[in-house]
């Protein structure tokens, strides 16, 4: 099997970005990571959420302007935390014969998450960028969520253990990431 991968950038829109955790850290990573893929010849999809104070062509709903798409990417909408769901997600990752996905993102806890695990589910190999998922800055410390920097390291060590047999399922910084075949993948 060839090993193709594709880079996921979720939901990093101008409302979200402003009340995520890290955010400028978040989208630096993500942006150099973005341009290492494009000269490797790796496709970038945008994700997009609709809705919920996210409503198309609002500055709120558009792309933070680092990581806006280049001409011809593919930008797919979503209206629930599952990038797949009732989405093209699926028929452009079969049309780029993608086997590999590398995930990142907004909010760690809900999109990140849910489209990782789909992504497993779906038989793709996954990437998990340690350092390019970030969640909400929490209005109350303590309260019924978990800080914002346990939450990404809580996420990253969960995905380190998943068992989804038949998938590689690797958790890396973005400085470690080089779009190459998971251990004891040949490439065809």
């Amino acid at each position: 099997m060839t090993h193709a991968p594709a880079l996921l950038v979720i939901d990093m829109q101008n409302a979200l970005a402003a009340i995520a955790h890290r955010s400028a850290e978040t989208v630096a990573v993500i942006a150099g990571l973005r341009s290492r893929a494009r000269a490797a010849g790796v496709p970038v999809i945008t994700v997009q959420h609709h809705g919920g104070g996210l409503e198309s062509g609002t500055d709120a709903w558009r792309i933070v302007p680092e990581l806006a798409p280049a001409e011809g990417e593919p930008v797919v909408g979503k209206t629930s935390a599952d990038s797949f769901l009732d989405t093209e997600l699926a028929a452009t990752l079969d049309a780029l014969g993608t086997t590999e996905l590398l995930v990142t993102g907004f909010a760690t806890e809900i999109c990140v998450d849910t489209t990782a695990r789909q992504a497993l589910s779906r038989r793709y190999d996954l990437v998990l960028v340690a350092d390019g998922h970030t969640t909400s800055v929490r209005e109350e410390p303590g309260g019924p969520y978990a800080e914002p920097d346990a939450s990404v390291a809580h996420h990253n060590e969960i995905f380190r253990h998943l068992d989804f047999p038949g998938r590689s399922i690797r958790v890396l910084s973005a400085a470690d990431v080089d779009f190459g075949p998971p251990a004891g993948v040949t490439p065809v």
